[in-house]
């Protein structure tokens, strides 16, 4: 069977980059047709069909983006690459938005042209497979969207790989439905997408997903912290250096951009980077290149931006502790994640896949919640998210017997004032005020909270001081059994005789019985 080849509407009003860009399409083998306005795009799409329409933003009779909403309103399947001077790289933005597939920067690298036009057709060619684009085709895998709205997977259908990271977000109710179908929508084009979400609430997964269920699936996921690179070291990780560059530097290495070439590069807590780091990382999302420490050329990337950030970007835009030309190019498509507190219907599912990968980790069965065990958890602010939630199923299932999993009836409830500690969630602690008041080293009483007027003057002194009021008491309620005590506290036996001994805590002389119950040797 013979191949047809793939066509494309170029529209551009000046005559030699029309011409330019012809000729590189027809080398790649393309069937080309061109126009000059508005009018003529118009003709030439009433006339017929095409895989790609390329256009200059700026036309002598209109926008380009007329042409976009043309192709939106009609439903048609041809992906719409918008083409921008340097001045007008807003209006790219917007045009992405409104749903093109990408935008180029003139003057176009035709290099960078023919990826992204190869990138435009596949993904039309995938859309064609699927059949006419309306809401009523809505693919099986994708939970149908309000009226008005439809997604389609990127080709014929929906990989194994797309299916399970969209399945690792637990949880049916409606912020829920409405993240994944906001995912499946955006994840088909090539614009950078900002996600915004609480901490723990899953950040990585939704781009995990998004990339999943892309166009650029085959190609790497580089996922970044950018909290955790050192300032002195961002540029080299980020864009690579050559061997000699700096001291150590024995070998070529490629950075963060290159390695996600293909691909999809995400960036996590991007808030955290600083100023000077932020005006590189911009050029090199903007030019599409990069240049490695120790180089004198540039090298074009192909990568799509993710980010993802607890904080408010736009508030830090006002206090000047983020850029707003890169806030702008990061924040072209906006995810925000709901918090727990949001989708507390979630929480059954959210348990049970939990503690079935725990399970799994450990080696060892599933166990199930108890009815009050999951009343328990949903009673609980859970300020810290899913990352909170494993956390507390994972000390539940540590401390626990059996296969049904209860919690402690003294775990505090929503109508706590103040986030709860995990380690105290599980384990039955007094609180501060019982304890009852012991002189510190100094010789002061030591007052179980600071007041308002009172603040320590050593801290570190005073934390331990609370600290081994809390151990008094509990050895003293367990008769000195460290491992019962343990237990009682959420920690192990060897963090308890840890602090036993940091802290100075008198126990029963050698002369007298030991509880513990491992400490016994064998009559």
């Amino acid at each position: 069977m013979i191949e047809t080849p793939s066509r494309i509407l170029v529209v551009d009003d000046e005559p030699d980059l029309r011409t330019l860009y012809e000729l590189t399409l027809l080398r790649e083998g393309y069937r080309v047709e061109t126009a000059s306005n508005v009018q003529e795009a118009r003709e030439q799409l009433k006339a017929q069909r095409f895989d790609a329409v390329i256009t200059d933003m700026r036309l002598p009779d209109g926008f380009g983006m007329e042409l976009l909403q043309d192709l939106r309103d009609q439903q048609r399947r041809e992906r719409c690459v918008v083409m921008t001077a340097y001045g007008s790289a807003e209006n790219a933005v917007e045009a992405l938005r409104a749903g093109a597939f990408d935008y180029l920067t003139k003057p176009v690298d035709l290099k960078q042209f023919r990826s992204v036009v190869a990138s435009a057709v596949q993904g039309a060619e995938g859309l064609l497979s699927l059949g006419a684009i309306a809401p009523s085709a809505t693919p099986p895998w994708i939970t149908p969207m309000p009226p008005g709205d439809s997604a389609v997977g990127t080709s014929a259908g929906p990989t194994a790989q797309a299916q399970a990271a969209l399945a690792r977000l637990v949880g049916q109710s409606e912020p829920m439905q409405r993240l994944k179908q906001h995912i499946a929508k955006v994840a088909r084009g090539m614009a950078p997408v900002l996600i915004h979400g609480e901490s723990g609430t899953g950040k990585e997964l939704v781009a995990r997903a998004l990339h999943a269920n892309s166009q650029r699936a085959d190609g790497p996921l580089v996922a970044v912290n950018c909290s955790a690179i050192p300032e002195n070291l961002l540029e080299a990780e980020f864009f690579g250096a050559r061997k000699g560059s700096y001291t150590g530097a024995t070998q070529h290495r490629d950075g963060f951009f290159q390695a996600a070439a293909g691909g999809s590069l995400f960036l996590d807590e991007i808030g955290e980077l600083p100023l000077a780091m932020q005006s590189k990382l911009l050029r090199a999302i903007q030019e599409r290149s990069v240049r490695p420490l120790g180089a004198t050329q540039e090298e074009a990337v192909d990568v799509r931006i993710l980010s993802a950030t607890h904080r408010d970007l736009a508030a830090e835009v006002r206090a000047g502790r983020f850029r707003q030309d890169l806030y702008y190019r990061l924040n072209v498509i906006e995810l925000v994640i709901p918090p727990l507190r949001e989708r507390r219907e979630d929480l059954p599912a959210l348990c049970q896949a939990l503690l079935a990968r725990i399970a799994h980790e450990a080696g060892v069965p599933t166990p199930q919640l108890t009815p009050q065990a999951l009343q328990q958890l949903a009673e609980l602010p859970l300020a810290g998210n899913v990352r909170e939630l494993e956390n507390l199923l994972h000390r539940a299932m540590t401390l626990s017997d059996g296969q049904l999993l209860e919690l402690s009836p003294a775990i505090p409830t929503a109508t706590s004032t103040t986030p709860t500690p995990v380690a105290a969630t599980v384990a039955v602690v007094a609180p501060p005020a019982a304890i009852p008041q012991t002189s510190t080293a100094t010789g002061s009483p030591s007052s179980p909270c600071c007041t308002e007027r009172e603040l320590p003057t050593d801290l570190q002194a005073w934390l331990d001081q609370q600290e081994r009021d809390i151990l008094v008491r509990a050895l003293q309620e367990n008769g000195f059994n460290r491992t019962a005590t343990a237990a009682r506290l959420g920690i192990s036996l060897r963090q308890i005789r840890y602090r036993i001994a940091r802290l100075h805590i008198p126990t029963p002389q050698d002369g007298e019985p030991c509880t513990d119950t491992d400490d016994r040797t064998p009559p």
